[in-house]
């Protein structure tokens, strides 16, 4: 099934309404959709370079908006179910212990899921549920998937196919590895 959805993607990056496309996956992948909007990216960047940043600003726009649907899910499915059950069960002041740690590292959270392959969906969510601040995760979220977007599009638009296999099977990896000592060096300047 996984296979027949990444396919389906695949053809819509030569529909002649690609763009609007990228921008419905865009949007529904920072949300609920299993499949990363860089799968119409990288054909449609390698189709047409010039239009590397217009491709990458409609990803990072859509996206952004869709993770604030996926925010406004965990938010309000939250409240109106979860709590009132886990506060039936006496359970309400460890969902504020756990909405507290969040809040501690959410920008952190909300960074990682919007570079790396970790899905962001679920981070937009989580937001919402923990409460984190509005303000905070749009300008995490439009940082981290401006990064992203952005990163891939210069280099396609600089190196073309050839970089494709690179950005489909490690850039990822080289975000982690990255995210990795970012967050290393900040734990040893802070405790050292």
């Amino acid at each position: 099934m996984l296979r027949r959805l990444y396919d389906w993607t695949m053809r819509l990056a030569e529909h002649r309404h690609a763009m609007w496309w990228l921008a419905f996956v865009a949007f529904i992948e920072s949300s609920v959709f299993p499949i990363p909007p860089d799968i119409l990216m990288i054909p449609m960047t390698l189709a047409r370079p010039s239009r590397a940043w217009l491709i990458a600003s409609v990803a990072l726009t859509a996206s952004v908006i869709g993770g604030l649907l996926g925010y406004a899910i965990g938010a309000l499915a939250f409240t109106e179910l979860g709590q009132p059950i886990l506060e039936s069960l006496g359970k309400g002041d460890a969902v504020a212990a756990f909405n507290e740690r969040f809040n501690d590292v959410s920008f952190w959270a909300v960074l990682v899921a919007g570079m790396t392959p970790f899905p962001y969906k679920v981070i937009t969510i989580m937001s919402g549920w923990a409460g984190m601040p509005l303000l905070t995760f749009i300008v995490t979220s439009i940082l981290a998937r401006g990064l992203r977007f952005f990163i891939v599009a210069f280099l396609l638009w600089k190196f073309g196919a050839p970089i494709r296999d690179f950005i489909e099977r490690r850039l990822g990896l080289m975000f982690i590895l990255f995210c990795a000592l970012l967050l290393g060096g900040f734990y040893v300047v802070k405790f050292l």
